[in-house]
């Protein structure tokens, strides 16, 4: 009758979990006009009035990239209140789903933000676990600040005059993301229109070597770059052709100038340019999309390409550009577009380095929809163009690099413990040996240990449990766009899956899945309780015939999670939710909704009677990490003997001992429990059997931990007459 009353209990947790979709948040995924994107009335589309307290009529988009002004109406004059940005239009950053999040930002005359509101997000934590409310009270702390203040994700150090933002906790790569959209977006416009004055250079004093170098010259030493665009990158199909290929660099230095136009087109060029203006040339060597743009008007801006330096940008129009005829340097490759554009600004300085941008759209494959994307290469002239050489830059830590620095401590004693653990499971075969099946505290005191440090430290403290959103999340990423410092912005997550991956393929999924999963260790932990306080006569395992079924579910739930994903990633980070660790680390039991608080408590109440269910019937990610576990490349021992024993198999919590003494390392959760009975000559049958045929014949037997056989040693008594008699 258990069995039953058991699947009925699945399924109806399940059902219940599931059934609540109204609540989904409203901006999750949310269905925006596609006019939104280019029509030069913004605020047609979207709620310019709500993020621009006071205005009531805003202008058509201008600048690069663009914006909106805001003004109010007094006695038929109008009066300009602030300006009014789409995060999409200036800068692409993705937060942790891949995609960025799409907020309307208003900025006062004076340079404060005044208001800011999400129109769409994609993030599957602010889906059904953390609600959409903390993400909204996180922007509201933008309010009132002055966009050339230092602000940053943490605690205000008012002696570096940095102010600090609360995080969301569960949600840190989302919440150090939405920091760089709203600085950015910010800062971008502040410079336009003046709130932010450009950064003063020192310009650079160039030197003349008069050597003229070929086109592979030019390259090798950095006076001409490469920028690549791939198909992938923006969305399309995978192919041989690179969506846009660029080259670049700078002509004001003599010798780069000269090999680049020859003599006289360098000479009438540099006559042409004004003190303080700077020439760079542009050619496309491959692919089909122009980087001058299909929609460029006389007096318009080139909307394709742009020059960045720091926080200020540089944008061209009709009159910033000039014809490129050919390249005079050998070598030089065929091209299908090419021109000269010049900058026309004083805060450029040629002794920095700079980055060359060109601006595109990337295609959402899932729903069709379009989105702003920009790619970027570095640029620096080589020393040896620059008199005293290049100038001392500091440039600043990237955002994921002051995450990894300001919770060094706590990164520091997770990789301690991740390697403790590793090591201890390293050396196994010495611990079990030390260990008999009625003392088995030498293996439980480490075991328990790591289970205890991985619920509180792991779990509740750090936030650290890994999931199965994340192998969709990463498969995605190597399919159409792999970001490094999108992945790197969460260090233990980060760690935790290195960790992970080595060990999977090392001794397989266990000693993850049974050691240091923050849920598994939970769930295990719950089991044990339950036997240590009386619960042990209803404790039970699933008939043999039952578990062979019921454990390949999970491997079902894992396919059908990444067949969704193919179609609609937002769907399958829903379905992802049949994962209870969410709602019991991330948010809390008692935080969420009661279907989620129910699936949960379900499942953990579960535990108590039933050895880690959800590991060994529902985990995803279990399964996920149990097929690579095939082809690990140290498994538990066995001897010939095991095929016929069936003591290990009885003992066996996860069920992985088959019929026939055969370990599958797919399922095994890595207790130990078979192999302390392995090397124990009292509990291991055919060792027991052994050592009673050999201690009848006086021979003193001791155990070796290479087969889990006995080595004959002649008795003491013996072996001193030997050594009696050889005197």
């Amino acid at each position: 009758m258990k069995l039953p009353v058991l699947i009925r209990l699945f399924l109806l947790t399940i059902v219940v979990f599931f059934a609540p979709s109204s609540a989904f948040a409203d901006t999750y995924e949310a269905k925006l006009p596609a006019e939104m994107n280019s029509s030069p009335d913004l605020c047609k589309y979207v709620p310019c009035n709500e993020v621009l307290p006071g205005a009531t009529v805003f202008s058509e988009r201008k600048g690069q990239p663009p914006y909106v002004e805001g003004y109010s109406e007094q006695n038929g004059q109008r009066k300009l209140v602030g300006y009014v940005m789409l995060s999409t239009d200036i800068t692409d950053t993705p937060a942790y789903s891949g995609k960025p999040v799409i907020t309307l930002i208003g900025m006062d005359t004076q340079g404060h933000f005044v208001g800011v509101k999400i129109l769409k997000h994609s993030e599957p934590i602010l889906l059904l676990g953390i609600p959409e409310s903390a993400l909204v009270r996180f922007n509201q702390q933008y309010l009132g600040q002055f966009i050339g203040s230092n602000i940053e994700i943490g605690q205000s150090r008012p002696a570096e005059n940095i102010i600090g933002l609360d995080a969301i906790s569960g949600a840190t790569v989302t919440v150090i993301a939405q920091n760089q959209v709203m600085m950015k977006s910010g800062t971008a416009v502040a410079r336009q229109v003046g709130i932010l004055k450009p950064t003063i250079r020192e310009q650079a004093k160039l030197v003349e070597t008069g050597a003229k170098p070929d086109w592979a010259a030019l390259v090798k030493e950095g006076s001409v770059q490469r920028l690549v665009v791939s198909t992938e990158q923006v969305g399309m199909p995978r192919g041989g052709k690179p969506f846009i290929e660029l080259w670049f660099g700078y002509l004001n230095q003599p010798d780069i100038g000269r090999a680049i136009l020859g003599d006289g087109p360098y000479r009438s060029l540099m006559a042409s340019l004004k003190e303080g203006e700077h020439a760079l040339f542009v050619i496309r060597t491959d692919g089909t999309q122009s980087f001058k743009g299909s929609g460029f008007v006389r007096g318009g801006i080139y909307d394709r390409v742009q020059i960045r330096q720091d926080g200020d940008s540089f944008t061209f129009r009709d009159l910033d550009a000039a014809n490129l005829y050919g390249i005079a340097a050998p070598g030089a490759p065929a091209f299908t577009e090419s021109s000269i554009f010049i900058i026309r600004s004083k805060a450029f300085s040629a002794a920095y380095p700079w980055k060359f941008v060109f601006l595109g759209n990337r295609v959402d494959r899932a729903t069709g929809a379009r989105s702003f994307a920009n790619f970027d290469t570095e640029y620096w002239l080589p020393a040896t163009y620059l008199q005293g050489g290049r100038p001392e830059v500091v440039k600043p830590d990237a955002p994921w690099v002051r995450v990894w620095k300001t919770r060094a401590v706590e990164i520091g004693l997770f990789v301690a413990l991740l390697l403790a653990v590793a090591t201890v499971y390293a050396l196994r075969d010495r611990l079990t040996r030390r260990a008999t099946r009625n003392r088995r505290w030498p293996v439980n005191a480490f075991k328990y240990s790591g289970w205890l440090i991985s619920i509180g430290f792991v779990g509740f403290g750090m936030l650290a449990q890994p999931s199965v959103t994340q192998v969709l999340t990463w498969f995605h990423a190597l399919l159409f766009h792999w970001t490094w410092e999108l992945f790197l912005s969460d260090p233990f997550i980060f760690l935790f899956w290195i960790f992970i991956i080595i060990t999977v393929f090392v001794w397989g999924r266990g000693l993850f899945c049974g050691w240091l999963c923050p849920f598994g260790s939970l769930s295990e932990l719950l089991y044990r309780v339950g036997r240590l306080v009386g619960l042990k006569r209803f404790q039970f395992q699933l008939p043999r015939k039952w578990h062979n079924r019921l454990k390949w579910v999970k491997y079902g739930v894992f396919f059908g999670l990444l067949t969704v994903s193919v179609f609609s990633m937002g769907l399958a980070e829903k379905l992802a939710e049949i994962e209870p660790f969410k709602t019991t680390f991330l948010v809390g039991l008692f935080n969420r909704s009661w279907p989620y608080t129910l699936f949960a408590s379900t499942l953990l109440g579960l535990s108590i009677f039933i050895e880690r269910p959800f590991c060994k019937y529902l985990c995803p990610l279990g399964a996920s990490l149990a097929m690579p576990s095939t082809f690990r490349w140290f498994g538990l021992k066995r001897k010939q003997e095991c095929n016929s024993c069936k003591a290990c198999a009885v003992g066996c919590g996860s069920q992985a001992i088959d019929e026939d003494g055969r370990i599958d390392h797919r399922e095994c959760l890595h207790c130990l429990d078979c192999m302390i009975l392995y090397t124990d000559a009292h509990a291991c049958p055919p060792l027991s059997q052994e050592r009673k045929r050999r201690t009848k014949g006086g021979l003193s037997l001791t155990p070796i931990g290479a087969d889990g056989y006995f080595i004959p040693i002649k008795p003491v008594a013996a072996r001193a007459d030997v050594a009696a008699s050889n005197h």
